[in-house]
């Protein structure tokens, strides 16, 4: 029987566990999957072989539990509570799954606990990469104890303070795991009943956090009331905001890339999801990162600008002729064609071979490096990371710089 691998999906928003259901159901129908998640409500359909183990959640207190901040938490570890028996339940069942399934690699999608749990039980392990300073112990531990790096992203957008020793070890898959199949123009502006030739702003405001608070729109809906203004997502309502008409908040949509569509430019946020789906777009941008931990959004919307992809505001504009300076440079530096390169495609079957390359590399009897997976037909070869980390092809080495 085919080894199986072990995946561990952060239950926070839909996005992990999206791009978790990419990946099993382009595997080999021979290869075994089991997850773990504290949810098993938020998975698309999974092939047959595929089983979700739901464990307690790592990041929510049970009822009880003792009085132990003062106990330091150690520069490797990021959360990592004293005392949670809900936290000593999930490991166990992982590592009890360690034990008897005898896997060919655990994936972690993401956690750098579980990713060196696996290390710590013999286990090789392939990390999901995000973007933002990770440059503390903790991740880093997981980096370099990986057998490999999966960027749910183009090679381009990679961050430039990442180490040659970690660029050797990652594989780009942009738009794994991303609905990106943008409709028609004119026939998603129909549906949602965009006026023939009014001009049309979406604003996106993500999910894995509180959202944008609703009044800077009300300023940008009145600095341009030739434009209707509509925000998909979560908002906060400021009370002192004045909203005019050419504003309104559709809140959650079930049809957002209709929205994307339809737009003439388009105010987001940067999470990986929102970022993939307005690359594939094309539309003139300005990317505005909300809070994240370790500054994910705020590295995503850098290297955006530095590809040429997006305007980057550090944060909304708060004045009708910031809003306007905002507008014109937006349209003004607009790259659609370096747009969609970025989004890429074909992630899915890529990934999967890659995955099933990275097994057959770590357990080669004679310990020989396996080539690289080659691109199906008709699939671009934008994946993977070259020894100039730019042209997009993995290299294939597990060698370490002296002193790393």
């Amino acid at each position: 029987m085919t080894r199986p691998i072990g995946y561990f999906v952060h239950h926070q928003g839909r996005g992990h566990a999206e791009r978790c259901a990419a990946i099993v159901n382009a595997l080999p129908e021979t290869r075994p999957v089991t997850i773990f998640c504290a949810r098993d409500d938020i998975f698309p359909p999974l092939r047959k072989g595929v089983e979700i183990r739901t464990i307690p959640s790592l990041f929510e207190a049970p009822e009880a539990f003792p009085a132990t901040d003062w106990i330091a938490t150690p520069d490797t570890l990021h959360c990592a509570p004293v005392g949670w028996s809900t936290i000593r339940q999930a490991m166990a069942i992982i590592t009890g799954w360690f034990h008897e399934a005898d896997p060919a690699l655990m994936i972690s999608d993401v956690s750098a606990e579980v990713a060196q749990l696996a290390r710590i039980c013999s286990v090789p392990h392939a990390k999901v990469l995000q973007h933002g300073d990770r440059s503390d112990p903790g991740h880093m531990a997981a980096y370099r104890g990986a057998a490999g790096l999966l960027a749910p992203f183009h090679a381009d957008l990679a961050q430039d303070d990442w180490p040659g020793w970690m660029r050797d070890l990652i594989f780009h898959a942009p738009g794994l795991g991303v609905r990106q199949a943008i409709p028609d123009a004119a026939q998603a502006r129909k549906r949602l009943g965009v006026p023939p030739g009014r001009q049309l702003a979406v604003v996106i405001s993500g999910g894995g956090g509180n959202g944008w608070a609703d009044a800077p729109f009300g300023v940008a809906a009145r600095t341009f009331p030739e434009m209707d203004w509509i925000v998909i997502g979560k908002i906060q309502r400021d009370w002192h905001a004045t909203l005019p008409a050419n504003l309104q908040f559709a809140d959650w949509v079930d049809n957002p890339l209709d929205y994307i569509a339809a737009s003439d430019v388009i105010v987001s946020s940067t999470g990986n999801t929102t970022c993939q789906q307005v690359l594939a777009s094309g539309r003139p941008w300005i990317a505005v990162p909300e809070w994240r931990y370790f500054d994910e959004q705020v590295k995503k919307a850098e290297t955006l600008a530095r590809a040429g992809a997006a305007l980057h505001l550090p944060y909304l504009p708060a004045s009708a002729h910031r809003w306007q300076d905002a507008m014109r440079s937006a349209i003004a530096t607009h790259d659609p064609d370096t747009q969609r390169r970025l989004a890429g495609q074909g992630a899915p079957g890529a990934t999967a071979r890659w995955l099933e390359s990275l097994i057959d590399r770590i357990w080669h009897p004679e310990g020989q490096p396996v080539p690289n997976p080659e691109p199906k037909e008709g699939e671009p070869d934008g994946h993977r990371l070259s020894p100039d980390h730019r042209s997009g092809s993995f290299r294939a080495s597990g060698e370490r710089r002296p002193g790393l």
